[in-house]
């Protein structure tokens, strides 16, 4: 899926805005997408699943740091997630229906925290973006 220069002029125009709450929104996507995929949490035996626990706001900030890396070269997704890409795949083997399920949660954070930026445009742009990085993501699950 190919990002058109006006995806990622939304994307580059409301993404910093998301990395500067990054503990806070991932964990509220993750929250989200653990209390309504309840079979997400298997990947996490040892977790807090409570709103705002320690682990949930740490694995949040790794999950929006990840995208904010991605979101800062978007013209290269593949070669910067190769490595998490790797990780997923082969050592944490996470179902790759999980992704877009996340994806989906981190588009509903980002439109209650900035309903005048998240128009028609902003949640296209952000939806090919998140689903460019749930592909790139399980591409190495062959």
């Amino acid at each position: 899926m190919m990002l058109s220069a006006e995806d990622k002029k939304h994307i580059k125009a409301i993404w910093p805005s998301v990395a500067a709450h990054a503990d806070q929104f991932g964990a509220d996507a993750l929250y989200r997408m653990f209390l309504s995929n309840p079979q997400t949490k298997t990947y996490f035996p040892k977790f807090d699943f409570h709103k705002d626990s320690a682990q949930m706001k740490a694995h949040g900030k790794k999950v929006v740091d990840a995208l904010t890396e991605a979101s800062n070269h978007l013209d290269n997704i593949g070669g910067t997630l190769s490595k998490l890409s790797d990780l997923h795949a082969h050592d944490m083997r996470v179902d790759p229906g999980n992704f877009p399920l996340l994806s989906h949660h981190i588009l509903v954070v980002i439109a209650l925290h900035f309903p005048k930026q998240f128009d028609f445009a902003a949640h296209q742009a952000l939806d090919k973006f998140l689903a460019t990085v749930s592909a790139v993501l399980t591409s190495k699950y062959r």
